[in-house]
């Protein structure tokens, strides 16, 4: 039996008001002015801002004019902790199925607006057919479609949000405090250009050794470092633990490239003894790298600046006492993202926070990141010297070292260099005086 227009009309109307209820107590203070004033720690400020969201120990708010801000939850005030901690608890419990986390559920909230959408439309077809009064069909069609606006626009407004935009002017500051790197941009890279030769000191204090040495390799060009402008938010970040074990994950300020904490055989390059004392060492390339956070910039860029760029686009700073996420990174109050140095494995990039491109002809755990400079070496990479122990490492002129190393109680050495032309010659001293050598030409 079909119902009265008086008995459609009550239900038109609680389905309506359902809808908008369910609306507005998804956020603080609905869409208008918001209406809640935040007390800070910091100089007792206050600001005026709707609640969002808390992840981990970041709170996101909304400004009056809808500008999203990022904060951490202990900046503020011992009552606003709590009402965030309430908030956050209620927002979790109405949109999360009891034992059920996994991707693809659907929040009670979602199904209901589902539903009551549903019944509603059944219910205005059912109006049409019984009244005449045709104008309430169309009214309440649009006042639908409008509910319908309004729950997408919602939920699109609070489940993303566009990250801040490198700022070039700083990344040049950056980058430029060394005078051995030269940088550029267009709309999309920023681009560091280096020789991969840094200024301090290289290989002493490497225990385990694959007998390569530091030599030149020309990141300029079509073969510069790249650093995305504009990073995005990946929706599930890889993990340097499973990824990476194959080229670059970060650039230091030097232009030196920063390669997973993991060497390709998946070992704490630092805890076995591959590394100098500055968190680097060559690959079979002959190519010098990082694998820990050279934290020994921050004498050059100062101690609150960015020490590197990982490829993802988000700066990495030195150590902090603030507290970190599962990616050894925050979210700062700018509405940016910043990875942070530890002393303990991984070090640096637990997990890549933002979204990158994978070079297609590698596979985890060995894939890397695209773009990506090339080495190009210019002798055959050699195996490990069992037992060897750096002890030396000297610059003796123009593009022209010695390394000595201790093997056995006896000293060794090996003099090498390069000219413009492009010609490589190694000379390897023995312990009795004796020597030998070795020319290459790089192609």
């Amino acid at each position: 039996m079909l119902m009265n227009n008086k008995s459609l009309k009550k239900l038109l109307f609680f389905l309506v008001v359902q809808f908008v209820s369910v609306q507005l107590l998804a956020h603080d203070g609905g869409h208008g002015t918001p209406t809640k004033v935040w007390k800070l720690v910091e100089d007792d400020k206050t600001i005026t801002a709707d609640f969002i969201q808390k992840v981990d120990e970041i709170v996101y708010l909304s400004n009056e004019d809808h500008e999203l801000m990022v904060f951490d939850i202990s900046d503020f005030k011992t009552e606003e902790q709590q009402y965030i901690l309430d908030k956050s608890n209620w927002i979790h419990e109405q949109n999360v199925l009891p034992q059920e986390k996994s991707v693809g559920i659907v929040s009670p909230i979602n199904l209901y607006l589902a539903l009551g959408l549903l019944l509603l439309l059944v219910a205005l077809f059912t109006y049409h057919y019984t009244s005449k009064k045709k104008k309430f069909y169309w009214a309440f069609s649009l006042l639908t479609l409008l509910v319908v606006f309004v729950a997408c626009k919602s939920k699109s407004s609070t489940s993303s949000f566009k990250m801040a935009e490198n700022d070039v002017p700083f990344l040049v500051s950056i980058f430029g405090a060394f005078d051995k790197v030269n940088t550029k941009y267009d709309d999309t890279y920023f681009y560091i250009e280096s020789d991969g030769i840094p200024d301090h000191e290289m290989m002493t204090g490497i225990t385990s050794w694959q007998q390569q040495v530091p030599i030149n390799h020309d990141y300029t060009g079509a073969n510069a470092w790249a650093i995305p402008l504009q990073p995005e938010l990946a929706e599930n970040p890889l993990s340097t633990k499973d990824n990476f074990m194959k080229g670059a994950i970060a650039i230091a300020a030097n232009g030196i490239p920063i390669f997973n904490p993991l060497n390709n055989r998946g070992e704490d390059a630092n805890a076995i003894g591959e590394l100098d004392q500055w968190g680097g060492h060559c690959g079979r390339a002959d190519d010098y790298h990082y694998h820990l956070p050279p934290v020994h910039l921050q004498a050059k860029v100062g101690s609150t600046k960015p020490i590197a760029y990982a490829l993802d686009g988000f700066p990495v700073y030195g150590e902090t006492k603030e507290q970190l996420d599962e990616n050894l990174g925050r979210f700062s109050s700018d509405s940016t993202y910043q990875y942070h140095a530890i002393k303990e494995y991984p070090y640096l990039i637990a997990a890549m926070k933002g979204k990158v491109a994978l070079n297609p002809n590698t596979q985890a755990p060995e894939n890397e990141i695209t773009p990506q400079a090339r080495t190009k070496g210019v002798r055959p990479d050699l195996r490990p010297l069992r037992g060897a122990e750096i002890t030396a490492f000297e610059n003796t002129g123009l593009h022209q070292y010695r390394l000595t190393y201790k093997l056995d109680t006896l000293s060794y050495s090996i003099n090498y260099g390069w000219d413009t032309k492009g010609n490589y010659t190694y000379e390897f001293v023995h312990p009795d005086g004796t020597s030998s050598k070795a020319s290459y030409k790089r192609k």
